[in-house]
Formats: C-alpha cells, sequence, structure tokens
C-alpha cells in the first residue's frame, strides 16, 4: 500500500462489481477512519491543557457516559454495541495515557 491518498469512495456496495472494487472501497475507508482517529488524538492532546490533575484527564463520569452513547450509536447502525465499547475502550485508553503523557510534560 502506497503513501499517497487512495481514490474511493465511488461505489456503494451494491455497485462493486468484484472483490478488487470491494477492497479499494474498504481501504478507503479504513483510511479515512485512521485520518479521523489522528484528528482525535490531536484533540485529545490540545484538551490537556484544561485539564488540572490526573483525575480530569481520566475523566471516570466521561469515559462511562461516551461509552454509553456510542453503543446507542452503534445500536443505531445495527453493529453490535459489545464491539464498539471494546473498540472505543481500547482506543480511549490509549489515549487516556498519551493525554497523561502531554499533561505532564506540561506540568
Amino acid at each position: 500500500m502506497s503513501d499517497k491518498p487512495i481514490e474511493c469512495c465511488k461505489k456503494q456496495p451494491e455497485e462493486c462489481k468484484n472483490m478488487i472494487d470491494i477492497r479499494q472501497e474498504i481501504d478507503c475507508i479504513d483510511q479515512q477512519i485512521i485520518d479521523l482517529i489522528a484528528k482525535r488524538y490531536q484533540y485529545v492532546k490540545s484538551a490537556s491543557k484544561f485539564k488540572t490533575d490526573e483525575t480530569s484527564v481520566k475523566a471516570p463520569e466521561r469515559f462511562a457516559a461516551m461509552l454509553l452513547e456510542r453503543r446507542k450509536w452503534a445500536e443505531l447502525q445495527n453493529i453490535d454495541p459489545d464491539v464498539i465499547e471494546k473498540l472505543y475502550t481500547d482506543l480511549v485508553q490509549y489515549f487516556i495515557n498519551e493525554e497523561l503523557k502531554h499533561w505532564k510534560a506540561q506540568a
């Protein structure tokens, strides 16, 4: 896979004529997802400047509420909410650890 952006999202799933089309579209979507995760990470790092202590970085109440909301969004899209919760738990735990490092470096 090259570093240049994938040209994609030209076809709806039902318009794909073969596995090459399917894989190209999936690769495109995955690239967009990773781009958005990277953007989310930038917001996480930026948020650290507003945090006053480690508890505010970890924000356990916000974390729990966020997971419940993501579960609801998954249900609306007919995706297993347990899978989405696990995905976001892993992702956000990683981001919390990174934000803690960033926050401590600023302190």
